[in-house]
């Protein structure tokens, strides 16, 4: 099931996207939030008539770099021992179709193509076996880093937590099992070319390695996301782009990039 956030007449609501042809696609809401027991309403939107929004707002984004080796290697890095964490705020999540504001404190912006795994359940010391019963879904995820800053200072909160740089949608899609969701296609373009193209399977650390490794430190709430590394093919991104990242199996997130104001 595809599962949306979205507005419509200034209410916020689920909905369970339907559909497999573009221009045809409707959103049957939720009842309640999917998180818990919930049920649809059979009550019926088009697509084409909402705002959709971030698909979650989570407490908390914790991010995996350096989890593909040609990655790395792109930017001169050495391959980590362990999975290398670090944070995203929730200020800087946007959604589909919102605007990537370019931060006036960087002269090199990039994109980074992820997906990104989103937590159902509270949980802490998961197990590898447990691994697939706290996991909701997966949708797709834009790590956009200020290059320049990130090499200038010697932690990243400002370079990867700037307001805009967490991209987040269309949607999540809960019919994935981690087998495949560990075999994706990853890809993105930039105004139509593409940028990057890789496969989850080429992920140093799986997805179950990276959920044991930051549960043993922190609890994870229902919402919180968790993003899994890039594909090697990181690059600039420019005032007027249009950047679209595409996960098989999920969809594509859409976004432009805008001067600051």
């Amino acid at each position: 099931m595809r599962i949306a956030r979205f507005s419509i007449d200034g209410n916020v609501a689920f909905g369970a996207v339907e559909g497999d042809k573009e221009d045809e696609l409707v959103l049957d809401i939720i009842k309640g939030i999917p998180f818990t027991d919930h049920e649809l309403s059979g009550t019926k939107v088009p697509l084409s008539k909402v705002r959709l929004l971030p698909p979650v707002l989570p407490n908390k984004v914790v991010a995996f770099g350096r989890n593909y080796a040609e990655h790395a290697r792109e930017l001169g890095n050495a391959v980590p021992d362990a999975p290398f964490a670090f944070f995203k705020p929730s200020t800087s999540v946007i959604g589909p179709g919102d605007e990537i504001r370019y931060p006036s404190f960087s002269q090199e912006l990039h994109h980074e193509a992820e997906l990104a795994v989103v937590i159902g359940r509270m949980c802490r010391e998961v197990p590898r076996e447990r691994v697939k019963d706290v996991i909701f879904g997966y949708t797709c995820a834009n790590d956009v880093t200020a290059r320049d800053v990130q090499k200038r200072e010697k932690q990243w909160a400002r370079a990867k937590g700037f307001d805009s740089s967490c991209p987040l949608g269309p949607w999540v899609e809960t019919g994935l099992d981690l087998e495949r969701a560990n075999d994706l296609t990853v890809q993105l373009t930039v105004n139509g070319e593409q940028r990057q193209l890789g496969r989850t399977s080429e992920m140093i650390n799986s997805i179950e390695d990276l959920i044991v490794n930051i549960t043993e430190a922190m609890t994870l709430l229902p919402g919180d996301v968790v993003l899994t590394g890039t594909p090697a093919g990181v690059g600039p991104l420019n005032v007027g782009d249009e950047v679209a990242v595409t996960i098989e199996g999920i969809g594509t997130l859409t976004n432009k990039v805008v001067k600051r104001g």
